[in-house]
């Protein structure tokens, strides 16, 4: 399967009716793209790296937010070395940290955060669980 079939099967899908993330990628720890939706916002190698430091310590993410193709989201919640989670007003992100990727999914309401949460941490679970 390729890394664009990932992010169309798995974290671009429906949901629940109606109900799917505004957009997702799946990138290096380096930043590079391996893949992303057509929708998902052009992340700076800057704003990859300050979150990549996040998983490690969450101070300054925690002080100046989180920034994904210059939008800011606030740290509201994360598992450190694993998981952190943001929000900007009815919209947010989830993050999952695998050992050489990040799964990211953007999402705007009626999607709810445990809905983003589920799918972007299921198929990070998925790819720790293969050695990625």
């Amino acid at each position: 399967m390729s890394w664009q079939e990932f992010v169309d099967g798995q974290l671009m899908i429906e949901i629940s009716p109606g109900h799917r993330l505004s957009g997702a990628a799946i990138m290096g720890l380096d930043g590079y793209v391996w893949a992303q939706s057509e929708a998902f916002p052009l992340a700076k190698p800057e704003e990859i790296a300050a979150i990549v430091k996040g998983f490690s310590d969450a101070t300054e993410l925690a002080q100046h937010g989180i920034f994904v193709g210059g939008a800011k989201y606030m740290l509201i919640q994360g598992e450190p070395g694993q998981v952190i989670r943001g929000k900007k007003g009815q919209s947010g992100l989830t993050i999952k940290k695998t050992g050489s990727a990040l799964v990211i999914g953007v999402y705007d309401e009626p999607v709810a955060p445990s809905e983003c949460n589920i799918v972007v941490e299921k198929l990070g679970d998925y790819l720790i669980e293969q050695g990625i």
